[in-house]
């Protein structure tokens, strides 16, 4: 007997937009049978992942804290993936552009007006789309594979901010520790409430979800900017530019990355550490894949990672769990979704195999 893959004719509608859902059964499943193996209440565990962090209006803005960047940062890598370009290094790109953006809010001082939060803001866009634009030169120029550009532009952002909070933007009364001086209040982020972290990154990224909308399903240069990246001969035939639709897509993602990386570093964390990488880059990927590249799917499965984030860092602090219990239910979600969406597109079939003739 010989297993076998066989593509199916048509995919159930149904399931494309079900399979995210049983993705997260399998997770949840899953889950439960590694807190047995930890000898931890699995019932506890769930609580800290899918409870607490929405059990109170504070935990809901924490939870919104979170989601934030991983929405923005998703918004533009659906624009890239749906491109057909594989952009893996938005990581970087939040890293670079939370470096500009903290450049310019350490030119603050006590005369600067509230306007410089505009200028961190398009100063981390502007980082992002620079860092992004390294990899559509080598993309456009030398034909450079886009995924290992990108992933190690990454590295090369984590040791480019490393060094300058280790010397030129080290606080010289920071006890040595690598770390640039507190922003100056005049730079924070403008918060939507008082006694929550919430700030104005929320309805930002909720109007880019609105505008990303309506660039891909109501407008002719959305569609343009699929066909371009999809099909570049069917894009020439219509008159379309791939290389066009290449550098929209890495620009827009560039900048989305750098926006989130300046409401991060002049928000929750209000200076430059070498802590401000803190994997959102990669977990937008797998937000932007259980999100079915959709804006509105990207909102729900942005809120679910968050909710990972929270109950990772909880059960690391109530039940001894160790960090990397966030990046393995990502993963599990992950893993369980590629293998739903396999099923989708092909069945199992077992063919009995022939007896060879003799000859």
């Amino acid at each position: 007997m010989n297993l076998k893959l066989e593509a199916r004719a048509q995919n159930s509608a149904f399931w494309t937009y079900a399979s995210p859902l049983l993705a997260l059964t399998i997770t949840v499943a899953v889950g439960i049978c590694l807190f047995m193996l930890l000898g931890k209440d699995p019932i506890r565990g769930l609580q800290m992942f899918f409870w607490e962090p929405i059990r109170s209006g504070y935990a809901w803005g924490e939870l919104m804290v979170k989601a934030t960047p991983l929405l923005i940062i998703a918004l533009g890598l659906a624009v890239c993936f749906r491109s057909n370009v594989w952009n893996i290094g938005a990581e970087g790109q939040f890293i670079f552009g939370a470096l500009t953006a903290g450049a310019v809010a350490l030119l603050a001082d006590r005369d600067t007006s509230r306007a410089i939060v505009v200028l961190i803001l398009l100063a981390g866009i502007l980082g992002g789309m620079f860092w992004s634009g390294i990899v559509g030169v080598l993309r456009d120029k030398f034909n450079a594979n886009e995924i290992l550009v990108s992933l190690m532009l990454v590295y090369v952002a984590d040791s480019l901010l490393g060094y300058l909070v280790n010397g030129p933007l080290k606080d010289p009364n920071g006890f040595n520790f690598p770390q640039s001086k507190t922003f100056d209040l005049v730079t924070q982020i403008p918060r939507l409430m008082s006694g929550s972290r919430m700030s104005i990154g929320l309805p930002i990224a909720m109007a880019l979800a609105a505008s990303l909308w309506v660039f891909l399903f109501r407008t002719r240069a959305g569609f343009a900017q699929q066909v371009g990246g999809l099909a570049p001969a069917a894009a020439r035939y219509a008159g379309f530019s791939s290389r066009k639709a290449l550098w929209t897509a890495l620009l827009i993602s560039g900048g989305a990355a750098g926006l989130a990386g300046a409401l991060e570093v002049a928000g929750p964390i209000g200076q430059l550490t070498p802590y401000v990488p803190a994997g959102y880059g990669f977990a937008a990927i797998i937000v932007a894949f259980v999100g079915r590249l959709h804006p509105v799917g990207m909102i729900f499965s942005a809120l679910l990672m968050s909710m990972f984030y929270i109950g990772g860092e909880l059960a690391q602090s109530r039940l001894g769990l160790p960090k990397s219990i966030t990046g393995v239910f990502q993963g599990l979600l992950l893993f369980s979704l590629l293998a739903c969406d396999t099923l989708l597109a092909y069945r199992i079939t077992w063919r009995k195999q022939l007896p060879k003739s003799s000859t």
